[in-house]
């Protein structure tokens, strides 16, 4: 009945740590999505970052070929884009739902060039440069680019980047907490045999071992629980919101089950370390009065 009773209770405390574990876990996990996410975001706005050079309207053909050259061998250029007078005016007739020139009885937009970046030249240092370079150019007008948008996005992904790194190590250290406590009711339970086993000679190692692999194994199932509940979290969410679905690469989705899983597995072993080698470490009295 006692031995039952025993096991009963140790189950129960195998099942708690697995629980409280798994929860640090999700935690940990949430936050390096966020990370992944947050870099992807950034790297694929740059990747569509644009130039937009505005052309005179007495710009001569040769003019606009030479520019062209320039542009498409200079190392900053993935593609050009050219878009005419006609063109601009169409699509501004389409987004205002009426056509400007009907009331204006001419034209009131100009030519331009959209050039789309390579992402290494989408900071506002190169920008400053490249912008600069092609005014100076012969039949352009002006040079833009989304530089609020820009530096709105690199301060928000800076500052994301700091809380979420701030919040991981606050949580690293209350989930070491926590699963040292949890770890250490479990061994407490068996203090004695630990005590034990040291008077008879066995290596500290050889007392470790049981207890290392059992907590390896709640790593990894917590782990597992972790990455589970983070997928299913994912999959609920893109059914109500489809845009998600971009979390779901299995880049992301591969490299936050590594960390989770490594981390699962790091944290429960230190603190099996730490907490069997500190009744190790005590003497016959000591295991009385705690």
């Amino acid at each position: 009945m006692t031995r039952q009773k025993k096991k009963r209770k140790i189950d129960l405390l195998f099942i708690t740590s697995c629980i409280s574990t798994s929860l640090v876990l999700t935690l940990i996990g949430l936050i390096t999505l966020l990370l992944l996410t947050a870099r992807d975001i950034s790297r694929k706005f740059r990747q569509e970052m644009t130039v937009e050079v505005i052309l005179k309207d007495d710009i001569n053909e040769s003019q606009l070929s030479s520019l062209n050259m320039k542009i498409k061998n200079s190392p900053y250029c993935e593609s050009l884009t050219s878009i005419t007078k006609e063109d601009a005016l169409k699509e501004m007739s389409e987004a205002m739902g009426t056509d400007p020139s009907m009331f204006l009885e001419y034209n009131p937009f100009y030519a331009s060039l959209n050039i789309r970046l390579k992402e290494e030249y989408t900071v506002n240092d190169s920008l400053t440069l490249i912008a600069r370079e092609l005014a100076s150019a012969g039949g352009v007008k002006e040079v833009t680019w989304q530089k609020e948008l820009l530096d709105t996005m690199n301060d928000n992904i800076r500052k994301l980047a700091i809380i979420l790194i701030v919040l991981a190590l606050v949580l690293a250290l209350i989930s070491l907490t926590l699963i040292r406590n949890t770890i250490k009711l479990t061994i407490y339970s068996q203090r004695f045999i630990l005590y034990s086993m040291k008077l008879v000679g066995a290596r500290w190692s050889f007392i470790r071992r049981p207890f290392v692999k059992r907590n390896l194994l709640i790593g990894l199932l917590s782990a597992i629980l972790a990455c589970l509940a983070i997928y299913g979290g994912l999959k609920f969410g893109i059914s109500r919101e489809p845009w998600l679905s971009v979390l779901l690469e299995k880049r992301i989705i591969t490299t936050v089950a590594l960390v989770v899983t490594a981390t699962g597995l790091l944290i429960t072993y230190l603190c099996a370390l730490a907490s069997v080698n500190r009744f190790l470490r005590m003497k016959s009295g000591e295991l009385h009065y705690i």
